[in-house]
């Protein structure tokens, strides 16, 4: 026993006494703990964490039942789920059905399409009498009918504007972004019953003109949805 106590009390003298610091040194020493690379990394991101203090907040109504936020806590979860549903419903159904509607029908409907300029004649008469949606729907297909004329693009029924959005512009390069957003505005007045209006009209017609006035180019582009010689 002695022996033993001789050889503990001298490695206790050699321990430092545990330090206990106050509040602003306790801080201070968690600010910098997780300032270092590894705790950064491992953060939550902005959707993550706004969940998580979504969740805390739940907790924090949670209770015996008998106080106030408890009692509300029932009723506005009930209410969150019933605004997320109408969200659902009055948003995201639309465009799905769009995109459904879309992909059935094509760019020209159940009708014969007919050439460019009839297309543009169309579109130019609902413009007169402020049929704004007819006008940027047979705009857009002016504007698709017209690379098919051109040979840009191959005639194939049932193609959609993202399709045709999508092999236009690799051909014509400086409107892509333009014709991406021809494509999203034409299926969201055809089928997603979204209102148009003249500038969005005038957009389509202004593109159509560009598009007359470019040369395709089809360097390093495959042979599909292109009207290219082989």
């Amino acid at each position: 026993m002695r022996e033993t106590l001789i050889h503990v009390i001298p490695a206790l003298a050699g321990t430092e006494p545990p330090v206990t610091p106050d509040r602003d040194e306790a801080r201070r020493w968690a600010e910098e703990e997780l300032s270092k690379a590894q705790y950064a990394q491992a953060r939550p991101s902005w959707l993550d964490q706004l969940w998580r203090d979504f969740l805390d907040w739940l907790s924090s109504l949670e209770g015996d039942g008998t106080s106030p936020e408890s009692n509300l806590a029932v009723p506005l979860i009930i209410a969150l789920a019933v605004v997320l549903i109408v969200v659902a419903v009055f948003v995201v159904r639309p465009r799905l059905n769009a995109t459904r509607k879309a992909s059935v029908t094509g760019i020209y409907g159940k009708d014969t399409p007919v050439d460019a300029a009839t297309y543009r004649k169309r579109a130019l008469a609902a413009a007169d009498d402020g049929d704004w949606p007819s006008a940027v729907v047979d705009q857009f297909r002016a504007l698709v009918r017209s690379a098919e004329e051109r040979d840009v693009i191959e005639a194939r029924a049932g193609r959609t504007a993202d399709e045709a959005a999508g092999h236009l512009g690799q051909a014509f390069t400086p409107a892509q972004l333009r014709l991406v957003d021809a494509a999203r505005l034409f299926d969201a007045v055809r089928y997603g019953e979204q209102a148009a209006t003249r500038p969005d009209y005038d957009e389509l017609r202004k593109l159509d003109t560009d598009l007359l006035a470019l040369t395709p180019d089809f360097t390093g582009q495959g042979q599909q949805g292109f009207a290219v010689p082989r």
